[in-house]
């Protein structure tokens, strides 16, 4: 059984935002998420597909916040936005399915559900300053 995208993009945003801080092997975090999450094998192997999908464009999508957070180093950006940022920019920029009004307002549903309220306001204007940039190559 499938699950709704939503639900694949918080399990994305939990495995990119665990791999800053260790990196585990396959055979012992998928039981693990299986557990925790209550999904099927399947659908975490999807989103480990997603995950190292980000991590390989993972210096363009920094490269892009770097570049638009004026008002704060990279390392200064607490690390559930830095992941939601990651997740969202990929999907505007490397994803042709998803458009990128939707990349941005899941990535803020993300920030309310796993960094708060307070963080909203600078991950919708990161975003919203790609969009920008990049809306007219995504035609």
């Amino acid at each position: 059984m499938t699950i709704p995208r939503q639900k694949l993009r918080e399990i994305i945003l939990q495995l990119l935002f665990s791999n800053i801080f260790i990196e585990s092997e396959s055979d012992v975090l998928v039981p693990f998420m299986m557990r925790q999450i209550k999904t099927t094998k399947k659908n975490i192997l999807i989103a480990l597909v997603n995950v190292k999908n980000i991590q390989d464009k993972i210096d363009i999508l920094d490269e892009d916040i770097k570049i638009t957070s004026t008002s704060y180093d990279i390392n200064r950006i607490s690390k559930v936005e830095l992941s939601i940022l990651r997740l969202a920019l990929y999907e505007m920029r490397f994803d042709k399915n998803i458009p990128y009004k939707v990349a941005i307002t899941e990535a803020i549903r993300l920030t309310k559900k796993f960094a708060g309220k307070q963080s909203v306001s600078f991950v919708n204007a990161i975003l919203d300053s790609i969009y920008h940039k990049y809306e007219d190559t995504k035609k």
